[in-house]
């Protein structure tokens, strides 16, 4: 039998029974939602989940070591007013990393100003207070996907990303995490590259029966974020795939995921070693996944979740993936950090829309520049004071 032919031939009974899987579901069966506001994933009874429970673990842990008191929003600067009564002056710092690129060449462009960006949220225009290009550290979590009918982790891709990780510094973190229809995490966040160099000697078996969980995977590197040691630097989610968009699968729902991303504050990336199998399986899946959403099923996207987050999906002949795998640590060094303290002073931890875009003198002089950066933020919410009635 032709070879492309099994090929076509296996994904289209892997979506029949994932489709079978979908429907099974019942639209009122939602996640149980824990003390962060996130669902809490059911026990699947499968070996595999320890690691993953591991996170949920190490997170609730870090929970309960805070107490109410000491909840601070992310990206936020709290300040208390010093007198008796201890009032507390709450004024939110939003900041964001902007990307900026020309548009035909893919490079990038590194001599902005402040006042060539103009920022708006929800439609109503902010200042921009703080600006800067500063090389800040990387919290990376390396994700690897080891589901579907081929394996985009071939020798060619480990060696790009032996040759992406000698670009890391001193200071910066990255932790390894694989993904099917289980998360596991292999190698946890850590300053050197060692640690991740042997974890990739020991990543899952390919499983070309097992599905491609993209939120319970994305769900779960937003949760695990929350170890990275670097407070203040860039955060990034690094998906290593062969498709770009995929029918969801039981856990966590793509909404649910997109929230957990945003509230860790991760820029979602993606690199696609391009061949010829995978161009037919990752067409099939996009058909499957528009079909899908017709039908109201759930579906996956790993390009909707980049462009919200300010990230860029990579594509590439595994023979080039180091320039590609290479470039894209660049990019991620040589973005712009922008403040603003928003006129909105509602805290209620809801959901505002952002839009950065370059005045027009700038894009007249230039050739065509793109901004990449995250759609939106959760605005901070006023933790619920808690008062300790045992002491009266």
């Amino acid at each position: 039998m032709n070879p492309h032919r099994s090929v076509v031939l296996s994904i289209f009974l892997s979506l029949a029974m994932l489709s079978l899987n979908v429907s099974a579901q019942s639209p009122n069966a939602a996640p149980h939602r824990g003390k962060n506001g996130r669902a809490q994933e059911q026990k699947l009874g499968d070996d595999k989940r320890d690691s993953a429970e591991a996170i949920h673990q190490h997170k609730s842990e870090i929970f309960h070591q805070q107490s109410i008191e000491d909840v601070r929003p992310v990206n936020s600067r709290t300040l208390r007013a010093a007198n008796d009564d201890d009032v507390r002056l709450a004024v939110d710092l939003v900041v964001l990393d902007a990307q900026v690129i020309q548009q035909k060449t893919g490079r990038v462009a590194g001599d902005l100003k402040k006042e060539d960006f103009v920022l708006a949220e929800d439609g109503v225009r902010q200042q921009i207070t703080h600006f800067s290009q500063d090389t800040l550290p990387l919290s990376v979590i390396l994700l690897v996907d080891r589901g579907g009918c081929l394996d985009p982790f071939s020798e060619k891709v480990r060696h790009a990303t032996l040759e992406a990780l000698e670009r890391l510094r001193p200071q910066d973190e990255v932790a390894l995490m694989s993904f099917a229809n289980t998360t596991e995490l292999i190698a946890g966040f850590g300053r050197g590259k060692n640690r991740v160099i042997a974890g990739l000697d020991h990543l899952p078996p390919h499983d070309e029966e097992a599905s491609h969980c993209f939120s319970r995977a994305f769900y779960e590197a937003a949760d695990y974020m929350s170890a990275a040691a670097n407070p203040d630097g860039r955060r990034v989610i690094i998906v290593i795939t062969a498709i770009t968009a995929n029918l969801d699968c039981p856990g966590p729902s793509p909404e649910e995921a997109r929230m957990a991303v945003l509230e860790s504050g991760s820029v979602v990336c993606g690199i696609i070693p391009k061949t010829a199998g995978q161009r037919i399986e990752n067409g099939i899946m996009i058909a499957a996944a528009g079909i899908g959403g017709l039908l109201r099923a759930k579906t996956s996207s790993l390009k909707q979740l980049a462009d919200e987050t300010g990230g860029e999906v990579l594509s590439d002949k595994p023979d080039n993936l180091d320039r590609t795998f290479n470039g894209l640590i660049d990019h991620l060094r040589t973005r712009y950090t922008l403040g603003f303290v928003s006129t909105n002073k509602k805290r209620d931890g809801s959901f505002r829309k952002l839009k950065l875009e370059l005045a027009r003198p700038v894009q007249k002089t230039e050739d065509r520049l793109v901004v990449k950066t995250k759609r939106g933020y959760l605005a901070a919410k006023d933790p619920v004071r808690v008062v300790d009635k045992s002491s009266k």
